[in-house]
């Protein structure tokens, strides 16, 4: 069975429908709050929503890897990436 996917002006629709409020205005603070996390974990913070989950930043240490094709070694440099730990609340609530 394929899983289905919500986009975010489904999301935004939705929103809209359940507060009362216009959707540009429910846009506008999604689109908010999705610049702030992105801001926040660019500056190295943990964004961490009680009950939902925490946004964090996390390290890849430099490694060797293997070019796609042949057998040539190449250096993969340390990067960071944005990582989503869920919250226990919402880990209870998918479980269901």
């Amino acid at each position: 069975m394929a899983k289905k996917t919500v986009t975010k002006a489904e999301l935004i629709s939705h929103v809209a429908d359940v507060t009362g409020m216009k959707k540009k205005d429910v846009k506008a603070c999604v689109d908010a709050f999705l610049h702030e996390i992105a801001e926040m974990l660019d500056r190295d913070y943990k964004v961490q929503l009680t009950g939902f989950g925490t946004f964090e930043v996390r390290k890849r240490k430099a490694r060797v890897g293997v070019k796609p094709g042949t057998t040539e070694k190449i250096k993969i440099p340390a990067s960071k990436y944005p990582a989503f730990k869920p919250g226990k609340a919402l880990k209870e609530k998918v479980k269901q």
